[in-house]
């Protein structure tokens, strides 16, 4: 039976005829995915909160209580072999209405819905994602595509929302993308490599539709997505946490997706390191900007992967001796990234005067850092009182720029410890101007200029200084530093931030992200209705109103992996 038309303001386009004659990617055929596309079974769930709510008793504003309606209902209630993930909560759809005095409904959330809802992709009638962005302004690229990465905020405003279908969809649909054989020319790569997108054709003729997937092989710079894998795993965490729906998760094709992600990232190989070589270009920072090594992104995305791989994770013979290796993986990562990639004002002083050319087990300058290559920038940068986890540690190298993502994942996952978590907090509130400026926020500070620019980019032409990954600003953003604000119990930096974005955002167009030291330009080549900045801004709302939201995506610390910390810290001062 041919599938039905899609549905929708974007059933996928249309296949040419050059299309037709080309080599697919990958597609997936018009039965592969119609036993496990059906319509989801009717859920009841209790709504629990998710987090410790005396965590939240002394902050400085009003949180609204949860909702107690029942949205969802089940017969057993169960979340049978998840004992960590038994906080399962089901809000009620969000219309942007408050609940308290303090929440004032924004005129600009119904739009943001509308905008969302309008970038949804149907395949044979269901929803399995949205495209990068609505703008028709000028050419598609690869905007015309559903992204891993950019659907997470997407699909984490869903569920929030109440409507985990299209997230269910979208797992499943991946996870068969990933079982596929992929190639960039003669090379294999390897099985556990989930696609960096995908996108819908439509063919009028044999009214059939099918999937086009990209590895890495039509990227910018031709770099498969180390991130892809991670985000997923911690998508199918926030969906089984959310819903209290297990079965997904248990299913054999999905646990097979989670054992070859892991099985991808824990091989041995010549790395005296715990932390993942990458090369460049194989994150949201997608093109040649001197991230490649052990990038924080990927390794703070890499911890948190890991401690939801273990909580998904069933306990039989092949899960078994994954957990294993996870587990110790586990430890040597957090102890590597709490003790080398973390910099305060006592530890960038200890650098500063380091010695060099040690040899033994005793070393004090473990990769023989030379002080002399320390940026003038990062003294005037580091607050007596704040810290943060670097870019990049390798040997001889130290990247002391700062990453956004890679600090507010760190801190969800817990591989901050709360001590770090509110350092880094400090450090977001002393340097304001530099890292939120007039619209948050800095994906990276600083930016690299004149010489440097040349030769650590490439002369990248989207790449200028305080523009696009090099210094510009990202408003999809706004959701991590919310996310992370209430975690370490700051709420109040993630509302003024919140209130800066809801000030421009939709007078102009939603865009991709903004340039200028403050971000006070629409970035030079950026799109509109980019379809992550509207769901960004949606999540960040959604969660600073009702903060058990923060349960889907936040990880409490397990006291097992707290190493001894033998440095002074910032906040002991």
């Amino acid at each position: 039976m041919a599938p039905s038309t899609v549905d929708g303001p974007l059933n996928g386009l249309v296949k040419t005829k050059e299309e037709e004659g080309s080599t697919p990617l990958f597609e997936i055929d018009d039965s592969d995915l119609s036993r496990l596309l059906e319509k989801p079974r009717t859920l009841n769930i209790e709504r629990k909160r998710s987090f410790d709510e005396r965590s939240f008793s002394e902050m400085s504003i009003t949180i609204s209580p949860p909702r107690n309606n029942n949205f969802y209902r089940t017969s057993d209630n169960s979340s049978r072999g998840f004992d960590n993930l038994d906080g399962v909560y089901s809000p009620g759809r969000w219309t942007g209405t408050p609940r308290s005095g303090y929440f004032e409904p924004h005129p600009i959330v119904g739009d943001a819905w509308e905008a969302l809802r309008r970038s949804l992709v149907n395949f044979r009638g269901q929803p399995v994602g949205t495209i990068a962005a609505l703008d028709n302004s000028s050419e598609d690229l690869n905007y015309d595509q559903v992204f891993v990465r950019d659907f997470v905020p997407s699909a984490l405003a869903f569920l929030m929302n109440g409507e985990p279908e299209i997230v269910k969809n979208f797992l499943l649909k991946t996870v068969f993308l990933q079982s596929r054989e992929k190639k960039v020319d003669n090379f294999k790569l390897g099985e556990g490599v989930m696609p960096a997108s995908f996108k819908v054709l439509h063919n009028p003729v044999r009214n059939t539709e099918t999937i086009l997937a990209d590895y890495g092989e039509s990227a910018i710079g031709r770099v498969a997505p180390v991130d892809s894998g991670f985000w997923w795993i911690i998508l199918l965490r926030a969906y089984t946490k959310s819903t209290g729906d297990s079965s997904l998760a248990e299913m054999p094709e999905i646990q097979r997706g989670i054992r070859l992600i892991m099985t991808l990232c824990l091989s041995e190989g010549f790395d005296t390191f715990p932390t993942l070589l990458c090369a460049d270009g194989c994150c949201m920072i997608d093109r040649r900007m001197g991230v490649y090594g052990y990038p924080i992104e990927i390794q703070a995305l890499f911890f948190m992967a890991l401690r939801c791989a273990s909580l998904l994770l069933k306990r039989d013979s092949e899960g078994n001796d994954c957990l294993d290796r996870i587990v110790k993986r586990l430890h040597a990562l957090s102890f590597h990234m709490r003790s080398y990639f973390w910099l305060d004002i006592k530890q960038l002083n200890d650098i500063y005067r380091y010695k060099t050319e040690e040899y033994s087990h005793t070393a004090v300058n473990k990769f023989n850092v030379i002080p002399d290559s320390l940026p003038d920038w990062v003294f005037d940068f580091m607050p007596t009182r704040g810290g943060y986890f670097i870019g990049n540690v390798s040997p001889a190298k130290m990247d002391f720029r700062w990453f956004c993502l890679g600090n507010c994942v760190a801190i969800l996952s817990s591989l901050a410890t709360p001590e770090q978590s509110s350092a880094i907090m400090d450090l977001i509130e002393s340097r304001w101007h530099e890292l939120v400026g007039e619209m948050p926020l800095k994906i990276c500070y600083p930016a690299m200029e004149s010489h440097e620019w040349r030769i650590v980019t490439g002369c990248d032409p989207k790449n200028t200084s305080w523009s696009y990954h090099n210094g510009g600003s990202w408003p999809v953003l706004i959701w991590l530093l919310t996310a992370a604000c209430i975690k370490a119990g700051r709420p109040q930096i993630a509302k003024r931030a919140i209130e800066l974005a809801e000030s421009r955002l939709l007078m102009d167009g939603w865009p991709e992200y903004y340039d200028g030291k403050l971000g006070r330009f629409v970035g030079k080549q950026a799109r509109k209705n980019q379809t992550w900045s509207i769901a960004g801004y949606l999540v960040a709302k959604m969660m600073l109103e009702d903060p058990s939201h923060l349960g889907m995506i936040s990880l409490e610390e397990d006291k097992q992996m707290k190493p001894q910390m033998k440095r002074s810290a910032s906040w002991a001062f």
